[in-house]
């Protein structure tokens, strides 16, 4: 009866309205009086100034408060917040990775020194044509005789161990397996290095080898002998080769994450496989499209299907600022030497820098320390949308043992590498001291996965609107409506009432004019 009386008495209050207010306050009159959304129904059936004032009010601090808790999910979302799901998956068949191997020493005494000797008298450094003498001042001058090789372009693979004289076995899954089955590149600090398993180009996935190969689990057994009479004096402090396991279209960057292996013993690298998936933009940068200037620097490497790596975009770009500031780039990474400014498509094939050009490392310094520099100068530098990583345990147990001396002495006696002067008296003792044994077996089908989710979604953000919406001041999707439904009945009553306005000024015209 309360609820009547006071409608009654609005109404009355309403009617006494000029006709074009008394249409429009009739709408949001009705509107107020039946609306789902709580606060505004207070409002339209108050008698007294007193309550109107309090529910307007009301309605004001609670939709204040909403929109403060709106903004922040929205704020929230547009921050692009991740997490990481972990998942155990068994992935059978495997891959086999990619195993790449390097001597320790860059360079192979016999075939160095000739070539070093002919640029050293041509440089006036030395005058002498005695090959088996090497002093601390001779040593001094390769650094120098390795950047003019580079210079003028020489392949130093020519001063190189070469594989064959090096693998003495090589089997994978219990099938023998050849020099042939690797593909070798040029390391400045390893000479040349060689991998097994690559991803060539323009070969597809089934030219890859898997671990279920043969019936086997994924074992490849490699042996070597080192030459380490033939390492260049003063030039290599330790004795070995370096090893490291990677994906198979992964440029092998071994120097920080190789291994380094001791003569004398037999290793055991079991791995397990890791992959990581992040999301992309606005998530995140990672990249996976391979850069003009990367692509020049894949092309020193022949036959490999490199994929995009952060590690060399970040390489390339500090090239590149090396360049801008010094006129030439670092030799210490004589690869990334071709430079395309960002916005072009011209490579430039960048001098390198004499050692002693101190230019170089204060620019490398400077790029290094501040990861804001760094992330403005290389924006196309993100980490790689997805990447297969490789835990590996290494174990070793010593060997050669004696059954095996026969066999390897006759393998070192049938290469081209000069023997040691005492060989024939001292080959026992010479075995031990070069021989190195490398087992590289998968540990588990097991691989981890670690994906990047959006921690925030888009039905979350709506979720959280709704929810905001519904606790302070009741709306939802149909409250809306009901909003549009009397916007759009005012709009109705206006363009009624402006037509109406325009046909009685019509007829009054009309009627003025008269016959």
């Amino acid at each position: 009866m309360t609820k009547t009386r006071t409608e009654s008495s609005i109404e009355t209050q309403i009617e006494k309205l000029p006709k074009k207010t008394y249409r429009s306050r009739s709408i949001i009159q009705e509107f107020g009086l039946n609306t789902s959304t709580h606060g505004i129904p207070g409002i339209a059936r108050s008698t007294s100034h007193h309550n109107r004032i309090f529910w307007s009010i009301s309605l004001l601090i609670f939709v204040g408060i909403m929109l403060y808790f709106i903004i922040k999910s929205i704020i929230a979302y547009f921050q692009y917040p991740t997490q990481t799901s972990i998942d155990i998956i068994v992935e059978y068949p495997q891959a086999f990775p990619s195993v790449t191997v390097c001597n320790y020493s860059p360079y192979v005494y016999y075939r160095f020194i000739g070539p070093f000797l002919n640029y050293t008298n041509s440089n006036n450094l030395t005058n002498t044509t005695d090959t088996t003498k090497f002093t601390r001042q001779l040593a001094s001058y390769v650094p120098n005789f390795l950047l003019y090789n580079l210079r003028q372009e020489n392949s130093i693979q020519n001063l190189a161990y070469p594989l064959e004289t090096m693998l003495m076995t090589c089997n994978y899954n219990d099938l023998p397996c050849t020099v042939a089955d690797f593909i070798s590149f040029t390391s400045l600090g390893y000479g040349m290095c060689y991998t097994f398993n690559a991803q060539t180009e323009n070969s597809t996935n089934s030219s890859i080898r898997y671990s279920s190969d043969n019936g086997g689990s994924g074992r490849l057994a490699l042996t070597f002998y080192i030459h380490r009479h033939q390492y260049v004096p003063y030039v290599t402090q330790n004795v070995g080769m370096m090893a490291m396991i990677h994906d198979n279209d992964q440029f092998p960057i071994i120097a920080p994450a190789g291994f380094q292996l001791a003569p004398g013993k037999n290793y055991k690298m079991s791995y397990k496989k890791r992959t990581n998936i992040f999301l992309p933009s606005p998530y995140t940068s990672c990249e996976t499209k391979v850069s003009l200037a990367m692509q020049v620097l894949f092309e020193r490497y022949q036959s490999i299907n490199y994929a995009y790596s952060q590690t060399l975009c970040y390489t390339i770009c500090m090239q590149t600022f090396v360049y801008e500031k010094c006129g030439c780039v670092s030799p210490k990474n004589w690869a990334a030497r071709s430079i395309v400014f960002p916005g072009t498509d011209k490579i430039i094939n960048a001098p390198l820098c004499n050692w002693t050009n101190n230019c170089p490392t204060g620019v490398t310094v400077e790029f290094s320390q501040s990861a804001s520099f760094r992330d403005t100068k290389c924006p196309n530098c993100g980490p790689e949308c997805s990447a297969n990583n490789f835990l590996v345990k290494l174990s070793s147990l010593t060997t050669p043992v004696e059954s095996q001396f026969d066999s390897i002495k006759s393998f070192v006696e049938s290469t081209s590498v000069p023997l040691a002067a005492n060989w024939s008296e001292d080959w026992r003792n010479e075995l031990p001291k070069n021989y190195i044994s490398l087992e590289v077996v998968c540990e588990s089908t097991q691989t981890e996965v670690l994906t990047q989710q959006a921690a925030i979604g888009a039905v979350d953000v709506i979720s959280n609107v709704g929810g905001q919406t519904g606790l302070w001041i009741g709306i939802s999707f149909l409250s809306l409506f009901e909003i549009i439904e009397m916007l759009y009945r005012l709009m109705r009553s206006q363009c009624h009432f402006l037509r109406e306005k325009i046909k009685k000024r019509s007829k009054q015209e009309h009627t003025d004019m008269g016959p």
